[in-house]
């Protein structure tokens, strides 16, 4: 009884008004996010000027006249970004990684994004984040009395100070330059209040030279790698009509394990195909950090035996129902489909949530198959 009489709610600032989230700003950066399920105009109108500072980097005629567009998306899967990881330095040693022009991430896939963004030069630190970290990098756990009373299982805040020490002056730079150099590195988190999926466009935000640029990336991939219950969520004070409000902001994966683009952005193809006219050639790799297969295994006649293995699926057909529908999207729009994915040939179980031995194992497996040429699959395994 003692520590349900102590159960109060977390203090927090009033959230965005009713039908106002995607009016409210962070830094007052125009462009700073997307809200894709109520407004896409935004991230068209973003994608259009990415197109011609793309082409200006080029010294081309037309955005269309451009070599070939690689996109990358990576997927949630906690611990088992290990396998993306591998695979990405894999890729670089192997020699025939692409330069990205359009990499997302969520979860996880938030926290490798930005490093397969950056591309090779990023790798030895890529390297470090999934092999040399341990869960006291990444959580500081809580007592129950202090989970009940407060936001979460365990305190995320090592992990801010982990992605903190590798976010630097230098990185942010680098974000800056790829940005202006036509190139988009979008970030997923979900906003609970107004249960709307956030796109985060993290180039224009490193390229706008606010104070709080650096602050507020480091934030946001704190922000999507939120697992609700298990981490705390992210607070961002925001601003509306010159009133101060505060959002909250979790874990991607709530919205999606996984996404490449809205199927609207790519409206302008679809006519030119159409019309016979030329297309830019387009790739796309999905790194999904996590198995296809069903992951069998004995549920407890418990209450939270059942509600845990309930999530969990819930979770893994989300992330498999990411990937058709990234697959029939690419296809309609005639674009190159790759998949990575953790095949059953990898066995070894994580013994307990980030552990270093399990993920060094998983970057290896990754690594090694990605240097000696992966196998990307060209449709999902369970597509017709």
């Amino acid at each position: 009884m003692i520590g349900l009489s102590a159960c109060g709610e977390v203090p927090r600032g009033p959230a965005v008004p009713r039908a106002k989230a995607t009016h409210a700003t962070v830094l007052g950066v125009a462009n700073e996010r997307f809200h894709p399920i109520v407004d896409v105009k935004l991230a068209q109108d973003e994608l259009l000027q990415a197109a011609e500072r793309r082409r200006r980097f080029f010294g081309v005629a037309t955005p269309f006249d451009m070599p070939e567009y690689n996109m990358l998306a990576v997927s949630g899967g906690g611990e088992n970004g290990a396998f993306g990881a591998g695979l990405l330095c894999g890729w670089s040693e192997r020699g025939d990684r692409p330069v990205f022009d359009w990499v997302t991430g969520i979860s996880t896939g938030a926290l490798t994004a930005p490093f397969a963004f950056l591309g090779t030069a990023y790798d030895a630190k890529l390297r470090e984040v999934y092999t040399n970290i341990t869960a006291k990098d990444v959580l500081r756990e809580r007592g129950l009395i202090a989970a009940l009373n407060d936001d979460a299982l365990a305190d995320n805040a090592p992990l801010f100070i982990t992605l903190s020490r590798y976010l630097d002056q230098q990185m942010v730079a680098d974000l800056a330059k790829a940005y202006n150099d036509g190139r988009l590195l979008l970030i997923g988190t979900s906003d609970l209040d107004s249960q709307q999926g956030v796109i985060w466009n993290i180039g224009a935000i490193a390229a706008s030279g606010h104070p709080r640029a650096q602050d507020t990336i480091a934030r946001i991939l704190l922000a999507s790698a939120a697992i609700p219950g298990a981490f705390p969520p992210t607070m961002f004070d925001v601003t509306l009509d010159g009133k101060p409000y505060q959002e909250m902001h979790v874990d991607g994966g709530a919205f999606a394990q996984a996404f490449l683009y809205p199927p609207s952005l790519t409206q302008q193809r679809r006519q030119r195909a159409a019309a016979r006219q030329r297309v830019l050639p387009v790739d796309a790799y999905i790194i999904r950090n996590g198995r296809l297969d069903p992951n069998w295994s004995t549920t407890k006649r418990q209450t939270l035996g059942i509600i845990g293995r309930t999530i969990d699926t819930m979770i893994t057909v989300s992330g498999i129902n990411d990937v058709v529908r990234m697959y029939n999207t690419t296809r309609t729009d005639g674009i190159d489909f790759n998949l990575a994915y953790i095949g059953t040939d990898f066995n070894d179980v994580s013994p307990a949530p980030f552990d270093q031995s399990y993920m060094r194992k998983l970057f290896e497996y990754g690594y090694v198959r990605a240097r000696q040429g992966y196998p990307w699959s060209k449709k999902p395994p369970f597509a017709v």
